[in-house]
């Protein structure tokens, strides 16, 4: 039996037929996006934090995930917002956004958000796919990024793995460049935001999204005393509200 780590579980609010699916990121947990889902629950969405395959448990267990199974794991989650919604935006947090990206390209969505999305591998290290695929043959796990959170009060039970699976690295390369060359298909309204302060993945990420970004109803939005993780970090009121207006948009008045 897969045991989830305490706080971290996928979480359900149901709510009105505007359905929203959140998305978490890489070594990351549903917790990271549980307070932006309690805020959209509470302006009346049905909402849906899904837990990624092999996250929230081990980290020994990313050394069998790949890519597919990420995106396996959020398309679940938009046919079950399919059976009681009549249209879904799809809200993802660094790989989570990617991951919200290659859905609307591939479904039907009313809408999608990216947030600290990378466009680019942030590791330099994995640029050179051939030989990081020799590297975990003989390299299972490394450091994380720099640690750059401005509230330190969640910094402090913030839930994610504490190292980066290599051969997890070596799948968002892969998955990045699935990214790349999906974007175009993306027509859907989109939001993009960005801290100008995130140290993992740096604001040219957010540029290219936008630019490549195949929707001519597109937004780019920065924030500024933030880190990485935007849904919880010291402006996260100012993501939600973003969001929010950016969901509602969609929403006809009946919903």
């Amino acid at each position: 039996m897969t045991m989830i780590m305490s706080g971290a579980e996928p979480f359900y609010f149901p709510g009105g037929r505007t359905g929203c699916l959140l998305i978490h990121g890489f070594t990351g947990t549903p917790k990271e996006m549980r307070s932006l889902g309690e805020h959209l629950a509470r302006e009346g969405h049905t909402v849906l934090g899904v837990r990624l395959f092999a996250h929230a448990t081990r980290v020994e267990d990313m050394l069998r995930a790949r890519w597919k199974d990420w995106l396996a794991s959020s398309e679940d989650g938009l046919h079950l917002l399919a059976n009681t919604c009549d249209r879904i935006v799809v809200i993802g947090l660094s790989m989570g956004g990617v991951l919200a990206l290659l859905l609307a390209a591939q479904h039907p969505v009313a809408g999608v958000v990216a947030l600290s999305t990378p466009y680019h591998s942030p590791d330099p290290r994995l640029r050179l796919r051939p030989l990081a695929g020799l590297l975990t043959l003989v390299w299972r796990f490394a450091p994380k990024g720099p640690a750059d959170w401005r509230d330190p009060t969640v910094a402090a039970d913030h839930l994610e793995y504490p190292l980066a699976p290599v051969r997890g690295g070596v799948e968002l390369y892969d998955i990045l460049a699935e990214l790349r060359l999906r974007l175009p298909a993306v027509t859907c309204p989109a939001l993009v935001l960005h801290s100008r302060g995130d140290l993992n993945v740096k604001g040219e990420s957010a540029e290219a999204i936008a630019a490549h970004l195949g929707s001519s109803d597109k937004k780019l939005v920065w924030v500024e005393n933030s880190g990485h993780v935007v849904t919880r970090d010291a402006e996260r009121e100012r993501v939600f509200d973003e969001v929010s207006s950016f969901v509602r948009r969609l929403t006809p008045s009946s919903a």
